[in-house]
């Protein structure tokens, strides 16, 4: 069974995911008790990075996405990856999907890995922007010995322009938060055609990492995506 942090890592690319760092948990972390009823003592998180074909994920995901049809078949396709990884490795699967109450799974990030809240609200890494994801952690019981971090600063703390709050068309971010409302109406509009394919306008505005935006087909993927989950929550 493999305990150690390099093992695991390996078996998460072989699956098209990255390792995202890790962390020993304490009891104001809320991170749910083992399987046994125990705490737990290391969360790894598992992700995915870049885009432009250059993230892994994507491929593989693309590649078989025909198993897995359902309303959200990204979850349902990290879901299989996972699962079968977490029992090899003995560990228990935790995602930031699925029914509420959600996990605290942006806390946990930067408790992980080199990763800031950005003005859109979503993390930002000094290598890959905003162009980066949390898919899935690892719990396990046993406290495991986790590499060091490079504790980089927040790219946005010397961004001066902040082009990711003027750039969007119908204005839905703003240094108080987010219009999702407003967001989803100009996608799902004619007007929206482009943020439909080629992805959130604010977000590409970002100056760190461009090269690794996504590609349309991946683009429009997660914007489909968006959509679908604002219309199962309107009333």
């Amino acid at each position: 069974m493999m305990k150690t942090v390099q093992a695991i890592a390996d078996a998460v690319a072989a699956l098209g995911l990255v390792l995202r760092g890790g962390f020993h948990p304490g009891s104001d972390d809320g991170v749910p008790a083992m399987p046994d009823g125990g705490a737990a003592s290391t969360v790894l998180m598992i992700g995915n990075v870049g885009g432009s074909g250059g993230d892994p994920m994507w491929r593989v995901f693309a590649a078989s996405r025909h198993r897995c049809a359902g309303a959200d078949p990204l979850d349902d396709w990290t879901r299989a990856m996972i699962d079968p990884l977490a029992r090899r490795v003995g560990a228990a699967a935790l995602y930031p999907f699925g029914a509420p109450p959600h996990l605290p799974f942006q806390r946990w990030a930067m408790r992980a890995d080199d990763v800031f809240p950005s003005p859109l609200g979503i993390l930002v890494h000094p290598d890959y922007g905003l162009w980066h994801g949390y898919r899935a952690a690892l719990a396990f019981a046993e406290r495991l010995d986790l590499p060091p971090r490079d504790r980089a600063p927040s790219p946005c703390a010397t961004c001066v322009d902040k082009p990711c709050l003027s750039t969007c068309p119908v204005g839905a971010f703003a240094p108080g938060g987010y219009d999702v409302a407003r967001c989803a109406a100009h996608v799902e509009s004619p007007a929206g055609a482009g943020c439909l394919g080629r992805g959130c306008r604010a977000r590409l505005a970002c100056p760190v990492a461009p090269e690794m935006a996504p590609a349309p087909d991946q683009a429009r993927f997660h914007m489909e995506a968006f959509l679908r989950g604002v219309r199962r929550r309107r009333p």
